[in-house]
């Protein structure tokens, strides 16, 4: 019989091969940027936010380029948390791990309102939401390997429409797609950029389900690469596309930029197929984050920078069941709160944070485990440090707050700690006096 720690460490299994960890990554990111960071970047940038995207998808390949290495070198649970602390040290790690918690459960409930805005009418769309994040939690707590099968049908129900909506582009314009759109500026391009990045945020999601990859030295570097490519093409595509059909102006005004854009054709299979496809981008993308945001909160349950109650594998199904749960309660909480554009800014804070450590983590490591040039994780540290810098006040400032609250608790959890600990140390010395 097995039982909730059949190893020391309630080590997971090993299920997941190249295409399910492709899958999971282009489900981490398809849906997340082409549904709803669009408009935000438009509206910052205009028509420049092309150049944000290039901007956005560079510092993207560099902070993937880290990852892959370092995930190769620590195939286990945790991604940029277990990288931080080992090569910079326990401060770090939680600070990267917080980060990516914060920032992927703003991203969560994300994700969650725009499914349910492309599905239901308006009045529906926050109950829908929670129903979405909840059904999602229970699939994840059934096992990885359901989680892997359902990202790939929901990935290729997403592409579909996605092809619709790149080829209504490029063969008709609205009338009103000649209109200037907002200014283009330097500062505008880079904040374009700090929201196309959540676009590109899920291609490392598989490193932090490294203890679950079949072959991880091989098979993570791959995945993330591979991932990163085709969701850089298929973005170029929708982005120029969605600039013909519907200009700069157009693409900044509207909730759904591909609805409108489906809309130029006059036709309505369009827009319904479009619509289904939003709908499953965003399920697969929040599919995925609740996986990932779990696998980072068993690591860091497992070093007790969360209590520990959350580092419980499930007997049967392998997977951190009690985090995953308590997950699921937090983004339904946030669901009945947040607004999406805010949760855009908030979760680029909190992501690009994990990356800067990624990328000084990288920067540390020996020749025998580079498998990059180092300039790479140099220029994706500097970029990540000036896309936070470049994103809307209100997200940077909710964002110091929470990690300030994370921090405070760790700091806390220690003081007492480090007490306990001299008390006992008093406690045997007088024992051992008498």
């Amino acid at each position: 019989m097995t039982t909730a720690s059949p190893t020391p460490d309630g080590a997971l299994a090993r299920r997941l091969g190249l295409g399910d960890a492709i899958a999971i990554g282009l489900g981490s990111m398809i849906g997340a940027g082409v549904f709803s960071a669009f408009s935000p970047a438009a509206a910052a940038a205009g028509a420049g936010l092309l150049v944000g995207l290039l901007i956005a998808g560079f510092i993207a390949f560099c902070n993937a380029t880290s990852s892959a290495q370092l995930a190769a070198q620590y195939p286990t649970s945790g991604g940029t948390y277990v990288y931080g602390r080992e090569r910079l040290g326990e401060w770090p790690g939680f600070f990267a791990g917080w980060s990516f918690v914060i920032g992927k459960t703003a991203s969560s409930a994300a994700m969650a309102l725009t499914f349910a805005t492309y599905a239901v009418p308006g009045p529906w769309v926050k109950p829908v939401a929670v129903l979405a994040v909840a059904a999602l939690t229970v699939v994840n707590t059934l096992g990885v390997t359901r989680t892997a099968l359902l990202t790939r049908i929901l990935v290729a129900v997403s592409l579909v429409a996605l092809t619709v909506a790149v080829v209504v582009g490029f063969t008709h314009t609205a009338a009103s797609a000649g209109q200037p759109g907002p200014a283009v500026s330097a500062y505008g391009v880079l904040q374009s950029a700090g929201f196309l990045f959540f676009a590109f945020a899920g291609y490392a999601r598989v490193a932090t389900m490294g203890e679950e990859v079949v072959d991880p030295a091989r098979t993570i570097p791959r995945a993330i690469t591979t991932a990163l490519s085709i969701t850089l093409v298929v973005y170029a595509l929708v982005a120029l596309s969605a600039l013909h059909a519907i200009g700069a102006a157009g693409l900044a005004e509207v909730a759904a930029p591909l609805s409108a854009v489906a809309d130029t054709s006059g036709a309505a299979w369009p827009g319904v197929v479009i619509r289904v496809g939003a709908a499953a981008a965003a399920l697969g993308a929040l599919l995925a984050m609740i996986a990932g945001i779990g696998r980072t909160s068993l690591a860091m349950a497992r070093n007790r920078d969360i209590p520990a109650w959350f580092s419980a594998v499930h007997p049967r199904f392998r997977v951190p069941y009690r985090a995953e749960l308590v997950l699921g309660l937090v983004v339904c909480v946030l669901v009945a709160v947040t607004d999406l554009r805010a949760a855009i800014g908030f979760s680029s804070f909190g992501v690009l944070l994990y990356y800067l450590i990624a990328n000084l983590s990288a920067w540390t490591q020996d020749r025998a485990h580079r498998r990059y040039p180092r300039v790479l994780a140099v220029a994706g540290a500097i970029g990540c440090v000036v896309l936070v810098a470049t994103l809307p006040p209100g997200a940077i400032v909710a964002g110091v707050v929470v990690v300030a609250v994370g921090i405070g608790y760790r700091f806390v959890r220690l003081r007492f700690a480090a007490r306990a600990a001299r008390r006992e140390h008093r406690g045997r010395g007088q024992g051992g006096e008498g």
